[in-house]
């Protein structure tokens, strides 16, 4: 929704909010439903009802529980029978530099000042252990905004007895305890209340009359920046960034200017911001985020332009460069299939607004920010939000790459009539055994970011992910693709709960990139050993329809299960009698660990 993209205008949005809201529930879009424990130091009822728009915007639809007020600790460490049933799927603790119980004095030695410290870290550290142990969901936690006023000067910064440097040091020991603890996420409140403008949005005005720890014009900006952090848990980040030329990332028309032309280096505060958003740009490749190219121009234009010996970006950044004179929409639409992800996992960053908002209007869910003024670039794009870290895999480190031999092995079938040949010259193997600990993070990272091939679509968050890794009795298998152009990574998932001598199937998943590549097979093939190995006799495969996964409606069904239920909602059971399978997979090699780890 327009409104809610970044920058948004925080006060429409406060008026507005239950207009906002029934049209985000009448747009037909088909929405995850999640649980939301909000554990407030302050009042939180503006902050939820304006959460929940942006989450709604980003295909959450959230149900949310509220502490009642300061009760932020009695909810954590002793949860009543409502809240105990509520069973969140994430708890959001919301605390603020408000909530701290005793400040360093001035007449405090080092030993009492540390003791206070200690005292707070513990006192979080209680709540945060008590909430894993008695819900087992993710949790966020905001760190602390830095004090409206500083009693010292600048020497508050560094002197113990300052209030900036006692909140610094409880940062850092949040931030410790998030490096050492999965599923415990840090909310940025420092970064966003200094943008936002830490004089207005500490107003004392609002907490003396209202108890509210920041303005209400700052909720919007605060809420966005949460739902940053949910939405990436939950896999509703974008993928990739398809990015104009001319005037997007360089000055002027390289067509008409010539390279020699075009504005981008060192000579101008202009030509310097083009270069600094090029910098950028090749910073979110690092993270995994697939770059491509959108623009209309002639390809040996755009290719010169990229090669401007100024420029950070160079072609070989990009995993499809779609420099014509088509619309933009439709080479959109075609990025998409031919990097075998969805439209709406696209954000399209073009300085023309006609431009925008064609692609806006026709590719239904892609992200199309504003791009107004090149010095604003950076900040849009990061302040959206759309590729939100809360999960960091080596696969992210290679995705661009792994794309780019995609194209390889793409170009590669078109020289073969026969697929089968063509599938037989790849010399594929794969790695397909039971989960270790140097895959969790991946394998929780794909049952969050898949949602093509995906037959149940069950999202697992990385507690989760460990418990089933450490319960006997589950059948666990992951799957690693390797051919003669690299190593894909982990892009299968199976997860089979025993139920005595049947196996239900939790979760299976294979990332869109080894489509058509026959890895479901030798998955299954791997499944059916594992199966005679333990006793099982029978599989059950169950097929949950969502907006996005059609094409493993018939999975089973290709892979000779029986057809047990058919639901109204499209929902399907399958079964398979282990004894009566035959291998099916014929062109891939497998091995298990021990050939992984060699």
């Amino acid at each position: 929704m327009k409104e809610l993209e970044y920058p948004f205008d925080a006060a429409y949005i406060i008026k507005k909010r239950k207009s906002l809201k029934k049209a985000l529930l009448a747009d037909g879009t088909s929405r995850i439903r999640k649980k939301i424990a909000v554990f407030g130091g302050s009042t939180t009822s503006d902050i939820v009802k304006t959460l929940e728009l942006f989450l709604l915007d980003a295909g959450i639809e959230p149900e949310f529980y509220e502490s009642e007020y300061a009760q932020y600790f009695q909810d954590a460490m002793f949860p009543d029978e409502t809240l105990l049933s509520f069973k969140p799927d994430i708890v959001f603790i919301h605390t603020t530099n408000r909530n701290v119980t005793d400040w360093p004095e001035m007449t405090d030695t080092t030993e009492q000042i540390d003791e206070k410290l200690h005292t707070e870290i513990n006192r979080f550290t209680a709540m945060w252990k008590s909430i894993a142990e008695k819900f087992h969901c993710p949790i966020i936690q905001n760190n602390f905004e830095m004090p409206l006023y500083r009693l010292l000067g600048s020497r508050d910064a560094w002197d113990i007895h300052g209030r900036t440097n006692f909140l610094t040091r409880l940062n850092e020991a949040f931030y410790a305890y998030a490096r050492e603890n999965e599923s415990f996420y840090i909310h940025d409140l420092n970064f966003v209340s200094a943008d936002y403008g830490l004089k207005e949005w500490s107003n004392p005005l609002f907490w003396n009359m209202y108890k509210y720890a920041m303005c209400f014009e700052a909720i919007p900006s605060f809420a966005f920046s949460v739902s940053h952090i949910i939405k990436s848990i939950f896999g509703k980040n974008k993928k990739a960034l398809a990015l104009d030329l001319d005037n997007t990332l360089w000055g002027g028309v390289v067509g008409d200017d010539g390279v020699d032309g075009i504005e981008i280096g060192q000579e101008t505060g202009v030509s310097q911001s083009y270069c600094e958003f090029q910098t950028y740009v090749k910073q979110l490749k690092s993270l995994g985020i697939v770059l491509t190219v959108c623009s209309k121009n002639d390809h040996e234009n755009a290719i010169a332009g990229l090669n401007h010996p100024e420029g950070a970006l160079r072609p070989d950044d990009f995993v499809i460069i779609k420099a014509n004179w088509e619309n933009k929409d439709r080479n959109i639409a075609e990025t998409a299939a031919e990097l075998n992800i969805l439209p709406d996992s696209i954000v399209f960053a073009d300085d023309n607004p006609a431009e925008r908002e064609i692609v806006r209007t026709q590719i239904k869910g892609a992200a199309v920010p504003d791009m107004d003024g090149v010095e604003n670039y950076i900040t849009t794009i990061d302040r959206s939000g759309f590729f939100e870290v809360t999960t960091f895999s080596e696969d992210d480190l290679k995705r661009n790459e792994m794309y780019k031999k995609n194209a390889l092995r793409a170009a590669e079938m078109a020289s073969f009539g026969d697929y089968n040949d063509y599938l037989k010259s790849l010399e594929m193997h794969a790695v397909i055994d039971d989960f270790i600990p140097v895959y969790l993070a991946r394998i929780t990272q794909l049952t969050n970011k898949s949602n093509q091939f995906n037959v149940t679509t069950r999202r697992y968050t990385p507690a989760e992910m460990e418990s089933v890794f450490e319960d006997d009795g589950y059948i666990r298998l992951y799957g690693k693709l390797i051919d003669k152009f690299g190593d894909n990574g982990v892009v299968s998932i199976v997860i089979g709960r025993k139920n005595g001598t049947a196996l239900d199937i939790d979760l299976w998943l294979m990332s869109c990139r080894v489509l058509k590549r026959d890895m479901e097979f030798a998955m299954l093939d791997r499944l059916v050993e594992r199966c005679r190995e333990v006793g099982v006799e029978t599989i059950n495969g169950y097929y949950y329809p969502t907006a996005k996964n059609k094409m493993v409606s018939d999975l089973f069904g290709r892979f000779g299960f029986t057809k047990t239920e058919e639901h109204e909602d499209g929902s399907t059971v399958w079964q398979l009698r282990v004894a009566d399978y035959k291998p099916q997979n014929h062109v891939i090699e497998v091995f298990g660990n021990d050939h992984a780890e060699a």
